[in-house]
């Protein structure tokens, strides 16, 4: 940050309290008792009761021998109410020098003024730490979408429904955690850093080991070791971590976020979908106590059966093509002819989940199951039985947007190869998102994987859609931002 923004003024106060030996910054405590918003909800208990809170001074108003102010801490604001006859004259004149945004703290009594607003009457103040800065102004606040991303804290510290937001975030993780752990999931956590990306199609970051001398990789999926644990006798586990994804940045993707990956011996991808189902419906319920959410102007009843369609059927819906009665030729002439951009070593099955992209994806606006993808953009899917050119997966969409992607694992090792080794066809053809090959994960699964049940939630656009919030960046605290160029 540039250091001229620093107010002088408010360094010549800090400057003055050092010379009276007053410095706020060698102060290492204060011991509060209970939080504004406990006094609040609770007036009846704590009227006319001593109490010791501490937070940021928002507001102050000098009314000559009396004063009112709002302190907010981590709960809510509160007013405070300051006399001079009441503190003494010497304290007095210390609180009239404090500035907007310095952190104090507060001994004092509950009350409620004439006008009915829960109060604080202060019968000692004391300076925790100095603002050199001055906060946005109140009238406006701090609107600027630029800086209330690259600053944070600043968005956090004026803007009280942004604060309640990350809040609701943290509420809706806890009620994950809570709804697998009473099915019995183990939650564990697997390395970040690996030698072999797996379980995706993403392009890693990369990095080196200076130790071992070797280039390792940012995790771009949890599933491999996930899959690993259920190979070593674990029959429920999950895992929420970051992962990483060196790519695009848009208003549904961040390089890094927040991803959900659970895995359940003997089950398949219709255990899956109920899972998937139940797990919103209960995370709605926790949340909202209803059922029914709103996203922009739209109203999602989750209570209702979820849809469920297949992707060849979205495609003759949305697109009017039957991918059953046409062959590769003909799905790129009809792709040349509707402007739909592939590559040359794509297949049937890329073409039709591009058309899938192209019309369908959009018009998938309640809460969707869309099934029965092409093995080709599959490659970790187990086979459908009546129809080996498609898999048994689905991915859940709503309002248009991908929330979950499902299988019923892969198993089958002398396949799993296979689809490896096609994959590294890909990779050396150009496309540098396709899969490696991980002998090791090979390796686990020839001693024998069961049938297993998979699924990946992006915790990030979940709480997009239980908060009603338009981009990513507005649910991440820290998202993604390109550096400034007087950022060192």
């Amino acid at each position: 940050m540039n250091k001229k923004l620093i107010d002088d003024v408010r360094t010549e106060k800090l400057n003055d309290l050092k010379l009276t030996n007053k410095n706020p910054f060698e102060i290492v405590k204060f011991q509060t008792d209970t939080l504004n918003k406990s006094i609040i909800e609770n007036f009846d208990t704590f009227e006319n009761k001593n109490v010791k809170v501490a937070g940021r001074l928002m507001t102050k108003r000098i009314m000559g021998k009396a004063s009112f102010g709002d302190l907010q801490d981590s709960s809510a604001r509160i007013q405070i109410y300051v006399k001079r006859d009441e503190i003494g004259e010497e304290f007095y004149n210390e609180f009239k020098k404090f500035d907007i945004g310095d952190f104090v703290g507060i001994n004092g009594t509950v009350f409620k003024t004439h006008k009915g607003e829960i109060s604080i009457r202060v019968e000692k103040i004391i300076l925790l730490a100095k603002s050199l800065r001055a906060l946005p102004e109140k009238f406006h606040g701090l609107v600027d979408q630029e800086i209330r991303y690259r600053q944070r804290y600043l968005d956090l510290i004026v803007n009280s429904d942004v604060k309640n937001k990350f809040l609701l975030r943290s509420n809706i993780i806890k009620a994950i955690r809570k709804f697998l752990d009473e099915k019995n999931f183990l939650e564990v956590e697997t390395p970040i850093l690996q030698t072999i990306p797996g379980g995706a199609n993403a392009r890693p970051f990369i990095t080196h080991h200076n130790a071992l001398n070797i280039d390792m990789y940012m995790r771009i999926a949890l599933e491999l070791p996930l899959k690993k644990l259920i190979i070593g006798g674990f029959d429920k586990v999950y895992e929420m971590g970051r992962v990483f994804r060196n790519e695009g940045i848009s208003i549904k993707h961040n390089p890094e976020f927040t991803l959900l990956e659970l895995y359940q011996a003997y089950a398949d991808y219709n255990d899956m979908m109920d899972l998937t189902e139940n797990l919103f419906k209960f995370i709605a319920k926790q949340i909202y106590n209803s059922y029914v959410i709103k996203f922009g102007d739209v109203e999602i009843d989750l209570e209702k059966p979820f849809e469920k369609i297949t992707m060849l059927d979205a495609v003759k819906k949305y697109a009017d093509i039957d991918f059953t009665q046409i062959n590769l030729e003909q799905a790129k002439k009809l792709a040349d002819e509707r402007n739909i951009k592939y590559e040359p070593y794509h297949r049937k099955g890329d073409l039709l989940n591009l058309f899938f992209e192209e019309y369908a994806e959009k018009n998938l606006v309640m809460p969707t199951f869309l099934l029965d993808h092409p093995v080709e953009i599959s490659p970790l899917t187990k086979r459908k039985t009546d129809n080996p050119d498609y898999t048994e997966r689905f991915e859940l969409f709503i309002m248009g947007r991908e929330f979950a992607n499902a299988y019923s694992e892969l198993n089958d090792p002398i396949d799993q190869r296979e689809r490896f080794l096609y994959q590294e066809k890909l990779r050396d053809a150009g496309d540098d998102e396709a899969n490696m090959i991980d002998e090791d994960f090979l390796t686990a699964m020839e001693y024998g994987m069961p049938p297993t049940g998979g699924l990946g939630i992006g915790i990030d656009r979940l709480v997009m859609l239980f908060t009603d919030s338009a981009s990513i960046r507005d649910i991440l605290l820290f998202p993604t931002m390109k550096s400034l160029p007087n950022d060192k």
